[in-house]
């Protein structure tokens, strides 16, 4: 199981002292904050994409490039990748380029995102999210699929013989992640597709999420990808701890009651009770995310949100910290104890390589 962090990239005041870190300073810091997680042991980092304040993450092609040049291990994806905004040809481009440059460690994470106004900044209707979505990952995959194209469809111009360049890496593409909140329709995509379904998981009830993953699951096996229980899954989380989990509430509760997403709403209690948000202890921290398996099955990535609502750097490196020494050597050793053997773990670019392999015919070994 991978176990790593995801970002995404708010720049907010910090309500305790009354500073906004600038631009540059986030930049950085995500930059510092990836390079401690695979210094911290953990296998991911994603990064969103935004294009409005108070986010940073226009290009997350290129932050991600550049963090793939300070690392040597860490798995780097999206979270998320917009696919009804971005042209899927530049989509197919940017993303075979971030796979060569990171040898292979990179994958992405597809998703609609949250702001509407990004529709017509890019020329859009949001009333197509859903229709756009289809299309234009359809479009991507006979881009990184076929060396040559021939397609129309109903949101942009047609293509005659183009071929995207560079190629995927060793002829395999990234592994897709679709990312949805509450969207049936993307998890029956990425079901239809063989590919991997993120919930993210920091804002509803374990119910939503359990309804949610229990139909892409279904939709899996129907499309004939494998058994529901191999389907492949990831899970979002929020996470805040300090050894004593008094003092922990204490310290996140300004951060909370000020967050932009959830600030001046339910209280700290009541959203905790409600929603996978777990502020306290490493083992609070451990019983909870164990406790997921309960109502989702076995899953294959779990990604933790720790540097929003304006906590400064320090606190989140400390963080990383207590997530590499206490925590997630913990739930590796647990979730891998029950884990059954038929099913899979997370792909990533070498096992997609071989398993490519032993699918070919001998034919298609030979023309190799």
């Amino acid at each position: 199981m991978q176990f790593g962090i995801f970002s995404v990239s708010d720049i907010t005041t910090d309500p305790t002292n009354g500073r906004t870190p600038s631009e540059a300073e986030r930049l950085q810091a995500v930059v510092t904050i990836a390079q401690k997680a695979e210094e911290a042991g953990l296998d991911v980092f994603a990064l969103g994409e935004h294009h409005n304040p108070p986010f940073f993450s226009s290009s997350p092609t290129t932050t991600l490039a550049y963090i793939a040049a300070q690392t040597t291990t860490l798995q780097l994806s999206t979270a998320t990748t917009l696919i009804t905004t971005n042209d899927p040809v530049k989509i197919a481009e940017d993303y075979a380029m971030l796979q060569h440059l990171a040898d292979g460690r990179i994958d992405l994470m597809m998703g609609r995102g949250n702001t509407g106004p990004v529709y017509p900044w890019f020329g859009q209707d949001i009333r197509n999210g859903i229709p756009l979505a289809v299309e234009n990952y359809a479009l991507l995959r006979r881009l990184w699929d076929s060396d040559v194209v021939d397609w129309s469809g109903r949101f942009r111009t047609p293509l005659q013989g183009f071929t995207s360049t560079p190629r995927p890496l060793d002829g395999v593409p990234p592994f897709v992640w679709h990312g949805s909140i509450r969207s049936p329709q993307i998890a029956e995509q990425a079901a239809y597709y063989g590919d991997g379904f993120f919930s993210n998981h920091i804002f509803w009830p374990k119910e939503h999420t359990a309804r949610m993953v229990e139909f892409y699951r279904r939709r899996y096996e129907h499309h004939g990808h494998g058994a529901a229980d191999q389907a492949i899954v990831g899970l979002g989380g929020q996470v805040f701890m300090r050894k004593n989990s008094q003092d922990a509430v204490r310290e996140f509760r300004p951060y909370f009651d000020n967050a932009p997403v959830y600030g001046h709403g339910p209280s700290l209690e009541d959203f905790s009770r409600e929603t996978p948000l777990t502020v306290g202890s490493p083992q609070q921290v451990i019983e909870r995310t164990l406790g997921f398996r309960d109502y989702v099955g076995d899953y294959q990535r779990q990604l933790f949100l720790v540097d929003h609502a304006g906590l400064p750097l320090k606190t989140v490196l400390e963080q990383l910290d207590i997530l590499g020494e206490e925590v997630v050597p913990v739930l590796r050793r647990e979730f891998a104890a029950r884990k059954p053997a038929h099913v899979p773990d997370a792909p990533t670019h070498a096992s997609l390589v071989a398993a490519r392999a032993a699918a070919a015919t001998p034919e298609e070994v030979t023309a190799r």
